[in-house]
């Protein structure tokens, strides 16, 4: 609601500032008149001023958006020549009708002349009502060509502000598609894995796998009820990680390892938009973990300052596994790149890896937040 009454105030500001410029260039664009300035001079430039209102109002909301912007730029100059003659033909007209260059030619003679009581009368000099007048004005010329410069100004300013504004609703749609395709990945596909899981462990282990269902519930309330306010605590994020990581544990053997380094708890709990971390834990091990081989899965979240969050997650390479093999359904990390793109711009780096020299892929993400 308040960006909206901003953006009227500014714009009714810069309204203000240009009609406040016209107004004193038209009262000072005509040439010096001895004394007191006549009716007739006021009238004409309210005339005037009139015209240039409906000439620049024309061309913020019409001629602009439509003939210049809509690829019509001929026809753009040309509506605005015949609206520039039109503009200084009327002005021409008045002043005529209204008698102005009479009534400043005979101020102007009272002036250089007065009258001399001890001579008789000077005869007058028969000049023409437009002999030595150019055939057009050139400072209501100068005014005109000036308001359509602002005019397309501020034209192209607003439609530079309805293509960003545009932009940024896209984005932010892309966004909300992104976080629910994810959802989407992580509801159906992983739920009902780790639900047929925690039913095998309920014949094994019934302490455990109530504990197990306590968590994955844990883990959809996140999803479900807090991730969609677009933002969420760093511990929040860090607490779905943790479950996540103890989940998968259950389809794990012996054979893998998996370690989680988190930050200090006292550390700074800043926003995080919510589930950024988890595509790139999904993806290790998705491609990490094999059923046979001794395989190792690291993830490192750090914090080095309140603002600054680092993870680095680390997975063994197997060669019969590549590592841009998404199942159907996941987002992928290139996606996941791209919902950082839109959500930190120029405020994060994605290093990745695909065989370190410990024969891991590697990929590490820095965010400023």
């Amino acid at each position: 609601m308040a960006l909206p009454l901003l953006r009227s105030a500014s714009t009714l500001l810069q309204h203000a500032l240009v009609w406040g410029l016209v107004a004193v260039l038209l009262v000072a664009q005509q040439p010096d008149y001895p004394g007191p300035k006549p009716t007739e001079f006021w009238l004409t430039q309210a005339v005037v001023f009139g015209l240039l209102v409906g000439v620049f109002y024309l061309n913020v909301l019409w001629a602009a958006p439509r003939l210049l912007y809509g690829g019509k730029g001929w026809a753009y100059v040309a509506l605005n020549a015949v609206v520039v003659l039109a503009v200084l033909v009327i002005h021409q007209q008045v002043e005529q009708r209204l008698g102005v260059p009479e009534l400043v030619a005979t101020a102007r003679e009272a002036v250089l002349n007065p009258p001399n009581p001890w001579s008789g009368p000077r005869p007058h000099p028969q000049l023409g009502p437009d002999e030595g007048r150019p055939l057009f004005n050139t400072g209501v010329l100068l005014i005109t060509l000036l308001v359509l410069g602002i005019a397309t100004s501020l034209a192209a300013m607003q439609k530079g502000q309805r293509d960003a504004e545009s932009r940024l609703e896209l984005e932010r749609r892309q966004v909300a598609t992104e976080l629910s395709l994810l959802k989407a990945q992580i509801n159906p596909h992983f739920f009902f894995n780790t639900l047929n899981n925690i039913y095998a462990l309920t014949l094994l282990d019934a302490d455990l796998a109530r504990t197990n269902l306590h968590r994955l519930s844990r883990m959809m309330r996140y999803v479900l009820y807090e991730s969609p306010a677009g933002h969420t605590r760093l511990s929040q994020e860090i607490s779905f990680l943790r479950d996540y990581i103890e989940l998968m544990h259950l389809r794990l053997t012996n054979k893998v390892q998996v370690k989680f380094e988190m930050p200090d708890p006292l550390s700074p709990d800043p926003f995080i938009a919510p589930m950024l971390f988890q595509p790139f834990v999904e993806n290790a091990f998705k491609h990490g973990v094999s059923a046979t081989a001794p395989s190792c899965i690291t993830i490192q979240l750090r914090q080095p300052t309140a603002n600054t969050v680092e993870l680095c997650v680390r997975n063994t390479v197997f060669p019969d596994r590549p590592a841009d093999d998404d199942e159907p359904g996941g987002i992928g990390l290139a996606n996941t790149q791209r919902r950082l793109d839109l959500l930190y711009p120029h405020a994060h780096t994605v290093r990745v890896q695909p065989r370190n020299p410990a024969n891991e892929y590697e990929v590490c993400l820095h965010l400023n937040l």
